[in-house]
């Protein structure tokens, strides 16, 4: 009886964040009819709605919204417990699901996660990049990875890279062509790249200092990308000045094939964190992915005019 009421529970929830009964349906590998049976028969137990329906979508009323909103960490947790408990063997093995924005998974997770997929040949690592700050939670996946200063506090943060720097770039050619910007605000006058941010739509502004005294600078140009790594390519094309990672572009600026600029401006900031609900219970597979992601940790990255 107590294993047909989770059951129930957890075909709500699964609707309650789906909105959909076939869309939940199918997520639970069953039909749309069952499902609504399902719901409301937990409607007739409980002697309450939980969702209203209408021809186009399903809402939760408000005993749905608190039922959901308590339920779903319980159901979250329990199911954590149980996984752990399935994977108590000598090899870690299962899926462990990250978000993380596009130059973190592929300057500093894909290094780390490549040998250890080949240790582990049980382990798989589905890695979801995007810019925005993902609900892991809501959206099921086991950790992010993001900036250490936008992880919200009831996450728990472990640092996985050094302090970075944004820092402003150009070809020499270009710098030749259209002169050097004396000041941040001077970017307004030059030839910019833009990064268009994928998941917000939004365009990114330059940042510049740092605590009390950051601000940002809204730039303009002849191209517009949302991708970091077609910003490198275009700017060592010459097309204008950019804005990256410091650790995207150190090899460029060894060679001179990028110069730096407004150096002075470009302070040290936190770097990347991998972030995970507290409450999570921790597998075998996801304890030796945390650890394969914190090993190499360095030190600051050195300014451009450091001796």
């Amino acid at each position: 009886m107590a294993g047909q009421r989770l059951d129930d529970l957890a075909v709500f929830v699964t609707v309650g964040r789906e909105g959909n009964f076939t869309r939940a349906a199918a997520h639970l590998g069953v039909s749309p009819s069952a499902v609504s049976q399902t719901i409301r028969g937990l409607e007739e137990r409980l002697g309450v709605r939980l969702l209203t329906r209408t021809t186009r979508s399903v809402t939760r009323t408000e005993a749905g919204e608190k039922l959901l909103r308590e339920v779903a960490p319980l159901l979250e947790q329990l199911d954590a417990h149980v996984t752990a408990v399935t994977e108590l063997r000598e090899r870690p093995s299962g899926t462990v699901r990250i978000t993380a924005d596009e130059f973190a998974a592929r300057h500093l997770l894909w290094p780390r996660l490549r040998p250890l997929l080949e240790t582990y040949p049980e382990l798989t690592v589905e890695l979801t990049t995007d810019y925005g700050l993902t609900d892991i939670a809501a959206e099921r996946f086991d950790a992010g990875v993001r900036l250490g200063g936008i992880i919200d506090a009831d996450m728990i943060g472990v640092p996985i890279g050094p302090r970075m720097r944004m820092v402003t770039v150009a070809s020499p050619g270009h710098l030749a062509r259209h002169g050097i910007p004396s000041t941040p605000e001077a970017l307004t006058e030059h030839r910019c790249i833009n990064l268009r941010l994928p998941t917000h739509g939004g365009l990114f502004a330059w940042e510049f200092g740092s605590g009390e005294h950051e601000f940002r600078v809204r730039v303009s140009g002849p191209l517009i990308l949302n991708s970091v790594f077609q910003i490198l390519d275009a700017s060592l094309a010459g097309v204008g000045l950019a804005q990256l990672p410091d650790g995207l572009v150190a090899p460029h600026l060894a060679c001179g094939e990028l110069e730096e600029v407004l150096g002075d401006w470009s302070e040290p900031f936190e770097g990347y964190h991998l972030y995970y609900p507290s409450r999570r219970q921790q597998t075998a597979a996801f304890r030796v992915v945390m650890e394969a992601l914190r090993h190499g940790i360095k030190g600051p990255a050195p300014r451009r005019d450091s001796p």
